[in-house]
């Protein structure tokens, strides 16, 4: 999983070289060839999805995100550890909504085309669905970790 995760972070790296490539080929075009390249905006949008949601599944198998937990790590060990399960599957489960919803926006938009670029309006959405599997994904591989006392998540 750790592999999974590693590899979202380098296509996210990489995404982001091009994102800055393609705002760099709209500057030279405006500027200096007085031809705005009109893909580049879209193309961003895009992109910037891909980034984020990458970068979100990736930080939730390696438990990086904004957390207030101050209060669970103050409590007795049986309730931190029941509160670190119970977080763990409110965070699998609102991974399964967002792939569900993502797959419904995927259908729907098959056939719109994202203007100046032409691609099909459902790859907007496949980030959701691709996020939110790789969501429920790691945080089974979290639990299951935690079950098996591999501890790698807690800073105990």
């Amino acid at each position: 999983m750790d592999g999974i995760a590693s590899l979202c972070l380098i296509l996210s790296g990489v995404l982001l070289v091009f994102l800055i490539a393609s705002f760099g080929w709209l500057v030279f075009g405006r500027y200096v060839l007085n031809n705005t390249p009109t893909w580049v905006e879209q193309s961003s949008l895009l992109i910037v999805v891909y980034i984020t949601c990458l970068g979100a599944a990736s930080g939730v198998r390696a438990n990086t995100h904004l957390s207030i937990d101050f209060i669970r790590e103050g409590m007795p060990v049986p309730l931190r550890t029941f509160f670190r399960y119970l977080a763990d599957s409110v965070v699998l489960i609102f991974g399964g909504f967002m792939a569900y919803e993502g797959s419904g926006l995927v259908m729907t938009n098959l056939e719109r085309a994202i203007p100046m670029i032409g691609m099909s309006e459902s790859w907007r959405a496949m980030p959701l669905v691709i996020c939110g599997s790789l969501v429920v994904v790691f945080s089974l591989a979290n639990i299951i970790d935690r079950i098996c006392g591999i501890n790698r998540l807690e800073d105990v």
